[in-house]
Formats: structure tokens, C-alpha cells, sequence
């Protein structure tokens, strides 16, 4: 799981991000971790295209979950689960979980990258010890 968090006087905001092949989970909350407003939404079907989105628990902060659902499923083009947890007023929870959610894109982005070299690395060991085998 990936975080980030903001500390705005004495409450920390935080985003925990579960990044699957197919999907993204998103957790915004303020300390301690509570399930909010649960948003979900699918990428475009083309780069830029609209995405799909639904709110599909909660009564609060609607179009934040929605808008923060549909940003997550653009920027890592998967399918994306969303809650939002928080006091602020639903313009200043959008603004602030966004920041929050570029801070742990960028760690995405690393542990990708990490994970996909992990996977080449594994990929050329078990090419050779396929070889070998078939030598014998």
C-alpha cells in the first residue's frame, strides 16, 4: 500500500493507494483511516475520452469521490475504486486530495517501474533455466 499524506494544523490528510493490474483503490481520509463516500470509474475507452463514473455509497461530497474516482482511472488508465473521508468543505477536499493523489502517483510510478524490472529480471532467469533444461 502507498501513501501520502498533508498535515494542516493538527489533522493529517492521507491517501492510501493499492495499485492491482486492473485496478486502483484510493482511500482519502483524515486520521484515523475511515471508509467514506465510495466512488468508482472506468478510464476512457480512448486517451482523453470521458470516463464512466458512479457513486455508489454515501450522500456526502458526491462530486469530489466522482471527480477524484475519475482522475485516478485517467492517470493510471485502470479502473477505479475510490472513498473520501473528511471534515473540509467538499471544494477544499478536492482541491487537497488531488495534491494527495499526484504525491502518491509518483510513488506509484516507482514501485511500477521497480516491479516491472523485477519481472524482466525474473523473465531472463527462468529463459535460462528453461534452456538449460531442454539441453539436458
Amino acid at each position: 500500500m502507498l501513501e501520502a499524506s498533508i498535515d494542516r494544523g493538527d489533522v493529517r490528510h492521507k491517501a492510501s493507494m493499492l495499485l492491482m493490474d486492473n485496478a486502483v483503490l484510493v482511500l482519502f481520509y483524515e486520521e484515523p483511516m475511515r471508509i467514506g463516500t465510495l466512488a468508482i470509474s472506468t478510464p476512457g475507452l480512448r486517451e482523453g475520452g470521458p470516463s464512466t463514473s458512479s457513486v455508489l455509497l454515501g450522500g456526502k461530497y458526491l462530486i469530489a469521490a466522482r471527480a477524484l474516482a475519475e482522475r485516478s482511472a485517467a492517470l493510471f488508465n485502470r479502473m477505479s475504486l475510490v472513498s473520501l473521508n473528511t471534515r473540509l468543505s467538499e471544494g477544499e477536499a478536492l482541491r487537497l486530495y488531488s495534491q494527495l493523489l499526484d504525491k502518491v502517483r509518483q510513488q506509484g510510478k516507482t514501485a511500477d517501474s521497480s516491479r516491472k524490472e523485477l519481472e524482466v529480471k525474473d523473465e531472463s532467469s527462468h529463459d535460462g533455466q528453461h534452456r538449460g533444461h531442454q539441453g539436458e
